[in-house]
C-alpha cells in the first residue's frame, strides 16, 4: 500500500450486499504516525493468601482482606508477595506467571519503575501468560479474577517499599534483553504471529502478521504500516485473479457470547479453525474502511498481485480481548453474474494481544 494521493478508493456498496453507504467506508489516506515460592508459617500469619490458590480463591481472600480495614498489614502483605512473586518459579503454573506479571505491571503504572521499553516487554509477557493460562484449561472467569487480585495487591504496596525495589530490580534483570529484541515469533496451535519492531520510512511493512490459505487463495493479516505507524490490514491474492469489492472481519460478540466456542457446537461439522468460530448470530462484523492494490511488500510470498483492505482500530481492540484458542473470519465479497459471492479465510487469534503489546514501545 502506498500513500493515498487519490488512489485509495471507497469500497462501493452493491445492491443486496456490500459495505454500508453511510460514509463509514472511506479512503485510507496516509497512516499517521524464580526460587520456588515459600509460604512459611510466619508469612502465612501475615499473608494468608497463596500464589498457588485458584483464581476464585484469590478473589475471595482479597475480599476478606479488604473488609478487615487493617491497611498497614495489607501493605506489608502485598510487598512481601510482590517480592516472592518475581522470584524464580520454575514450578509455577501459567496462572501464577500471569499473576506475577500483571502485579508488576500494575505497580509500574503507579510507581514508574521501568522504562517504556521494559514496560512494553512486561505487558507483552503478561498477555502471553494469559494465553498460556487459558490454553492450560483455566477458565476465563478465573483468569480475570487472578488479574484483578494481582492489581489489587499491587495497589496496596507503597512505592517506597524496600521489597518493591528489590522485585523491580529482578524484573529489570529478567527482561532487559527481551526489551531490546527487534523481532519475535508468538507460536500458536495452528499458526504463528510474527512481530517486527523495525519499520521502513517509505515502504509499507508487516509489523505483526499471520499467513493463511483458504482454498487456492492466500493472504497475510495483521498490523502493517510505515515509519512506526500501523493499521489492521489484510493483503490477499486470489488464484483466479478475482477482485473483491469489500471485506469484513467477523469476530465473537463478547456481549452475546461471553465465552468462546472451543470444541463445542460452534460450527457443527466443521474442523480446524472454522470449528473455533461461534455461530454467526453470536458474532460482530467490522467492515473494511478502505481498499487498494496491495504493495508488493505486503503480498503473500510468491504472489504477483493482490488487494489490500484496512479495518478500523476497533477491530484490533476486539481481537485483543478474545481467547487465544478461538478464530476469527475474514469474508471477501465478490460481485458476479449470479449475485454476490463470499470467500472466507480463518485466522487463529493466538497471541495477537501479546504481539501488539510487544510493538507498543515503538509507538510511544
Amino acid at each position: 500500500m502506498r500513500e493515498a494521493r487519490g488512489r485509495w478508493r471507497e469500497a462501493k456498496p452493491r445492491d443486496g450486499g456490500g459495505p454500508p453507504a453511510d460514509g463509514s467506508v472511506r479512503s485510507l489516506g496516509a497512516l499517521s504516525s524464580t526460587d520456588p515460592l515459600r509460604h512459611a508459617s510466619s508469612r502465612r500469619a501475615t499473608c494468608p493468601v497463596s500464589l498457588r490458590e485458584t483464581g476464585e480463591e484469590k478473589a475471595r481472600d482479597a475480599s476478606i482482606f479488604l473488609r478487615t480495614g487493617i491497611h498497614g498489614r495489607i501493605a506489608l502483605c502485598a510487598a512481601a508477595l510482590i517480592l516472592s512473586a518475581v522470584a524464580t518459579a520454575a514450578s509455577a503454573g501459567p496462572a501464577d506467571v500471569y499473576f506475577e506479571r500483571v502485579l508488576m505491571g500494575e505497580a509500574n503504572l503507579r510507581c514508574h519503575l521501568f522504562t517504556p521499553e521494559l514496560a512494553s516487554a512486561l505487558g507483552s509477557a503478561a498477555a502471553q501468560a494469559r494465553g498460556a493460562a487459558l490454553r492450560s484449561g483455566v477458565t476465563e472467569a478465573a483468569v480475570a479474577d487472578v488479574g484483578q487480585n494481582a492489581r489489587w495487591r499491587a495497589d496496596q504496596t507503597p512505592c517506597g517499599a524496600p521489597d518493591l525495589g528489590v522485585a523491580a530490580a529482578r524484573v529489570r534483570a529478567a527482561f532487559d534483553g527481551y526489551a531490546h529484541l527487534q523481532s519475535m515469533t508468538f507460536p500458536g496451535d495452528s499458526a504463528d504471529w510474527r512481530a517486527q519492531r523495525s519499520t521502513a520510512m517509505r515502504t509499507m511493512t508487516w509489523r505483526l502478521s499471520q499467513s493463511a490459505r483458504f482454498g487456492a487463495d492466500r493472504l497475510v493479516f495483521g498490523l502493517a504500516g510505515r515509519a512506526g505507524a500501523s493499521g489492521l490490514i489484510t493483503a490477499a491474492s486470489f488464484a483466479d485473479g478475482a477482485q473483491p469489492y469489500a471485506a469484513r472481519l467477523v469476530v465473537r460478540d463478547v456481549a452475546r457470547a461471553p465465552s468462546p466456542f472451543i470444541g463445542g457446537f460452534s460450527q457443527a461439522g466443521r474442523s480446524g479453525l472454522a470449528g473455533r468460530m461461534p455461530m454467526r448470530t453470536a458474532t460482530v462484523a467490522f467492515a473494511a474502511e478502505a481498499r487498494d492494490e496491495a504493495d508488493a511488500s505486503l503480498l503473500p510470498p510468491g504472489a504477483a498481485s493482490g488487494v489490500a483492505f484496512r479495518f478500523p482500530r476497533q477491530a484490533a481492540d476486539a481481537l485483543d480481548g478474545l481467547d487465544p484458542r478461538e478464530a476469527v473470519a475474514i469474508d471477501f465479497l465478490f460481485e458476479g453474474p449470479g449475485g454476490e459471492t463470499v470467500r472466507t479465510a480463518y485466522i487463529e487469534v493466538g497471541d495477537f494481544a501479546a504481539g501488539r503489546a510487544f510493538l507498543a514501545a515503538d509507538q510511544r
